[in-house]
């Protein structure tokens, strides 16, 4: 691993527990023996869920992967009980070990165990300023010793998935970290650690896109251009892919010289790029560290996903709209797009990236309770007022003058209706407010209008590739192609998918793809632990009007699997095409139905049902014992 440090020093009396490297225990500072292979198989299990139950199978599991003799579980007791002995501190205390209903526990302190640590430092990191978040991310990368549970350790099947779970962490806090630095123009400072890694990694797209700008951002811009091509012919060799959207855009605006992610423009002009103003990641525009806030503002956003693939343009189109400083140009955006579209991750990105344009506070607030009911627009004023530290923040014009005098960006997440969010509406001022909806809200003027589109395939396959692991989409790449064709192009149903073969490991992914050839059997595949997509539609389908709702049913059931054209939609609809406009574009503004972009009569354009939206719907019509026909 990069930049291996030393350990940091213990109190005098306490343990240490290390993983983050060759598998250790420390009492003051001297290593301990901790005996023969099974023992250390025990240990490191125990502390991989460190602070939670281990079952006895899953240790049993761990220990003797193909068959445990007829004394396992003896012999288990038997390791238990040399960890206790060894981790006793004193006899007085509670043991180390404890065993629970549920298996046994392994009690440590965040300060005694570098993967606790490891995980507060980034999480810490998450939403901070590049500074912050930059010194946060190296503290955590340096708590890294080599390679996690080295050696014979991942002889234990159950263990080496481990490690590989936490070389990806690992993995994932380093791109982190370089993009907080490219974030401060320290490009030539991460670009040799990013090849290594790129070399390591070779199809891992955020990584190569870091290594591409650090280049750049080093004066080095040929190199960064090959960087790209070479990855290019990569996916199209192994995968048959294309790179992304969003980094085709950032391979472009590098050629074109636009790429402003700290490339320096004359040579040993590093310090000068820094003071003339630098950018972050994604090709976005940053600051100088002179224009940095210097106090801490409010920051309450949901983690930014690591993984996040696709929608690059509308990413780039949103910040664009967001920073702008012109009066009135982006006060309030909307990013619109059926359940599972992506929205609230597109907008949480965009806030995160623009932490040094809101110096003010960037904060996140659901117009939805729990249960997926609207929340009084009291509730949800009195909660940025404690978010924000502000008593004063009563009402609507108290909410309004707040953000006329405050450089702040509110996401106003899953907005229900117009009327819930319109007395939240600035006037005019320094602040600005980012809506997510289902629907198009038609009734809100003026508003900057974003539409989240399906992803692409290629973006697809890759979400699901990170998922599911890079080896089992090259194996059989045509059955991950079905299945994030069957996936309609939503994240949400692909990232469930994925998290559901992940857990599956034994199913093959033509066997999955296979399972979602049957329409009525697709929503209920699309399920991972407590995420269902069915119950994302549902809660969308459940907000709509009951005359909206039979109107898609009856259009989900009398038009076909692509886009259809007025004529259809009226002998769907049993109405005249007149009627049948009215029905379509209550529909569009309801978020159910998707038109065209550009401009195009009514007569002559090709509208669309999002691909589980009408699976939902028909399985819905079906449920109510409404005939599904098929169309023509």
């Amino acid at each position: 691993m990069p930049r291996p440090s030393a350990r940091p020093a213990a109190s005098p009396g306490t343990l240490r527990f290390s993983v983050l490297g060759p598998l250790a225990v420390y009492r003051n500072d001297q290593a301990l023996a901790l005996g023969p292979l099974k023992q250390r198989v025990v240990l490191a299990t125990l502390l991989a869920s460190a602070n939670r139950p281990v079952s006895v199978d899953a240790l049993t599991d761990a220990v003797w992967p193909d068959e445990p003799p007829r004394t396992g579980r003896k012999n288990l007791q038997v390791y238990v009980s040399s960890l206790r002995a060894l981790l006793a501190e004193d006899e007085r205390e509670r043991p180390r070990v404890t065993h629970t209903g549920g298996g046994y526990v392994l009690r440590v302190a965040e300060d005694e165990f570098d993967l606790l640590r490891f995980r507060s430092l980034v999480r810490a990191a998450e939403g901070q300023e590049p500074g912050s978040a930059a010194r946060l991310l190296r503290e955590a990368l340096d708590l890294w010793q080599g390679p996690p549970l080295a050696d014979d350790l991942r002889r234990s099947p159950r263990l080496a998935e481990e490690a590989e779970r936490l070389e990806l962490r690992h993995l994932t806090a380093y791109e982190s970290w370089a993009e907080a630095e490219l974030g401060l123009g320290g490009a030539p400072a991460v670009v040799e650690g990013l090849r290594d890694l790129v070399e390591r990694h070779p199809l891992r797209e955020r990584l190569r896109c870091a290594w591409m700008c650090a280049l750049n951002g080093s004066g080095r811009q040929a190199e960064a251009l090959a960087v790209y091509d070479d990855y290019r012919q990569l996916l199209a060799r192994e995968l048959g892919l294309e790179p992304s959207g969003a980094m085709a855009a950032r391979y472009r605006a590098i050629l074109t010289g636009d790429d402003r992610t700290g490339a320096t423009k004359t040579t040993g002009a590093d310090a000068s790029a820094r003071k003339a103003g630098t950018t972050g990641v994604a090709g976005l525009p940053g600051r100088s560290a002179a224009d940095r806030p210097h106090r801490p503002a409010p920051v309450v956003l949901p983690p930014d996903l690591a993984d996040l693939t696709g929608h690059g343009e509308e990413l780039r189109h949103l910040v664009n709209v967001l920073e702008d400083e012109d009066e009135g140009a982006g006060r309030v955006v909307l990013l619109s797009g059926p359940a599972g579209a992506g929205k609230t991750t597109l907008a949480v990105r965009a806030a995160h990236l623009l932490g040094d344009r809101f110096a003010d506070g960037r904060l996140c607030v659901s117009l939805r309770s729990a249960d997926g009911r609207p929340r009084s627009l009291e509730s949800v004023i009195a909660e940025v007022a404690e978010r924000t530290g502000r008593a004063g923040l009563s009402g609507p014009g108290a909410w309004r003058e707040w953000l006329t005098d405050h450089r702040v960006l509110v996401i106003l997440d899953d907005v229900p209706e117009e009327r819930a969010v319109r007395p939240l509406l600035p006037y005019g001022g320094r602040g600005r407010v980012l809506l997510t909806a289902r629907g198009q809200l038609g009734g809100l003027a003026p508003v900057h209008r974003v539409t989240v589109p399906p992803l692409g395939t290629a973006e697809a396959v890759q979400l699901l590739a990170g998922l599911v692991g890079h080896s089992r989409v090259r194996a059989d790449r045509e059955a991950a192609l079905r299945i994030v064709r069957a996936c309609g192009g939503s994240p949400l149903a692909v990232r469930v998918g994925g998290m559901r073969l992940a857990v599956l490991r034994h199913v093959p992914l033509r066997e999955f793809a296979d399972r979602l050839t049957d329409p009525a059997g697709v929503l209920d595949e699309l399920t991972s632990g407590d995420v269902s997509v069915r119950r994302w539609l549902a809660d969308g389908w459940e907000a709509l009007s009951a005359e909206c709702g039979r109107d898609a049913g009856r259009l989900a059931a009398g038009t076909g699997d692509g886009p259809f054209g007025l004529s259809e939609a009226a002998e769907a609809l049993g109405c005249d095409e007149r009627h049948a406009v009215r029905v379509v574009e209550a529909l569009i503004d309801a978020g159910m139905v998707t038109s065209p972009g550009g401009e195009v009569t009514a007569h002559a354009a090709q509208y669309e049902l999002p691909h589980l939206v009408r699976l939902y719907a028909r399985g819905t019509r079906h449920a109510q014992g409404t005939p599904v026909l098929a169309p023509g």
